[in-house]
């Protein structure tokens, strides 16, 4: 943070209202005035030294929080909805949309809401949907991209959830494994468990007061499924409670979104906090070995490596997608730099698209983003069958990663040099907001540059990039 300014007024306001405290007790507990305070919350004063040492010292913050948070995140999204051609020559400099992130994130938020609002009447249009000429045509993103948005923008971490999941794991008889304790908990709810060949992977049968589980299913899906069902019926205040915070715009978004905290849940159960960061670092995150440990699959464990965002208790910050065989992100969260697009597919040039091909193995990539910053990236595809010949098995491939400055903790990068320049594969987020003017497999030029098209000569593209 040195040799710059630090506007921090959201993580400020963020972490007084996490806290419980009025921004006179606020103030009081930095040693500063409260006309000071109110300045520094609404971005009309830097947040001083002092007062950063104050956080650290008086409640354990990690400083690094403070340049953090929605701020790429933000940047990134409005980058993407800026290249639309409806902008033109418009595009504001880098600088504009960064003071907009971090200064006023609640208006760039709109914004993007508003961008979205025109993309889906502009797709409705064009697919002759009709839609204006119907009374439920209400302008507003689909439940699924709501409520991703809403566990992107928390950055994949709920804290309360977090916190009862670890305590109902970890609470008690030591010697309970989890199974045992989401059994016991469902008992005294009324609910005794059986396994079945059955179509569905869990189903509650409220009436006969039994939850059945899918016999063939995986032992690692078994455990999340019941984990997940423990959540809906013994935590259900708290879920509802988040949810109501949430403020989701349609009951289908509050449905998906409820699922997602009970999938949330069942993950930090499994897997939790304190044990689970202890246990990855000292695997120096061998996935393998930590879902042999924690009874979990590959996907889960992954997938649970990017949500260790506790303030004052970080993990490594990674990167975690999940893509279908077309190249559709169905799963997508980043605690880094790496920002994944809002629409569309994935960067082809990216190692999770090749997982595919190599079907239980690991592939390790470095690789080089237009901005310069540099990644471990690890891609492995996962298959989940139907549990019988005529059923349906669905494929996908899951991508993990870090920034390089972090890969020494992984032991995957051991035998790697990561000092060659060559090793580094240039990727970026997608076809139509990548910088690079020379790419073999763009698919689309960039929206926000000019094309120019000579007939008579022909390189690896059939335009040049101004």
């Amino acid at each position: 943070m040195a040799g710059q300014k630090l506007y921090a007024g959201t993580k400020l306001r963020e972490t007084r209202t996490r806290l419980g405290l009025t921004q006179k007790d606020f103030a009081a507990k930095l040693g500063v005035s409260l006309p000071y305070l109110n300045q520094m919350e609404n971005n009309n004063r830097p947040v001083s030294a002092g007062v950063v040492l104050a956080l650290a010292r008086e409640f354990g913050l990690d400083v690094g929080e403070l340049s953090t948070g929605d701020s790429a995140r933000i940047v990134s999204d409005m980058r993407e909805a800026l290249a639309d051609p409806v902008f033109g020559s418009l595009t504001p400099p880098l600088g504009d949309l960064r003071l907009a992130a971090s200064n006023a994130p609640a208006l760039a938020r709109a914004f993007l809401e508003l961008h979205r609002a025109y993309r889906q009447t502009h797709e409705r249009l064009a697919s002759l949907d009709e839609a204006l000429g119907r009374e439920d045509a209400a302008l507003r993103p689909s439940p699924w991209e709501e409520v991703r948005d809403f566990f992107h923008y928390c950055d994949n971490y709920i804290d309360a959830v977090d916190r009862a999941a670890e305590h109902f794991a970890t609470a008690g008889d030591p010697g309970q494994d989890i199974e045992a304790r989401a059994t016991a908990a469902l008992a005294r709810a009324g609910i005794r468990l059986q396994t079945a060949e059955a179509p569905h992977l869990r189903r509650l049968d409220r009436e006969g007061g039994r939850l059945v589980l899918q016999a063939h299913a995986a032992p690692a899906t078994r455990r999340f499924q019941l984990l997940h069902q423990v959540a809906l019926i013994t935590r259900e205040p708290l879920i509802e409670a988040t949810l109501d915070l949430a403020r989701f715009q349609t009951p289908e978004a509050r449905a998906i979104a409820r699922i997602g905290m009970a999938n949330y849940f069942a993950g930090a159960a499994l897997m939790p906090y304190a044990r689970f960061l202890d246990a990855a670092r000292e695997t120096r995150h061998d996935l393998e070995r930590l879902a042999e440990i924690f009874g979990a699959s590959i996907e889960q464990v992954s997938h649970r490596l990017s949500t260790l965002q506790r303030p004052g208790q970080k993990g490594i910050p990674f990167f975690f997608v999940r893509v279908d065989q077309a190249g559709t992100i169905t799963k997508r969260h980043s605690a880094t730099r790496l920002q994944f697009a809002r629409f569309g597919g994935a960067c082809p040039l990216w190692n999770v698209h090749r997982a595919f091909e190599t079907p239980g193995r690991f592939l390790r990539q470095l690789a080089q983003t237009p901005d310069g910053v540099r990644y471990f990236c690890l891609a492995r595809d996962v298959s989940k069958p139907g549990g019988s010949f005529r059923a349906p098995v669905r494929r996908y491939a899951i991508g993990l990663g870090c920034e390089l400055r972090h890969a020494d903790a992984l032991v995957y990068t051991d035998d790697m040099d990561l000092t060659r320049e060559a090793a580094f594969e240039p990727i970026g987020i997608s076809c139509r907001i990548c910088e690079r003017r020379e790419c073999h497999q763009r698919a689309v030029p960039p929206l926000e540059r000019r094309l120019r098209v000579n007939p008579d000569a022909r390189g690896t593209l059939p335009y040049e990039l101004e």
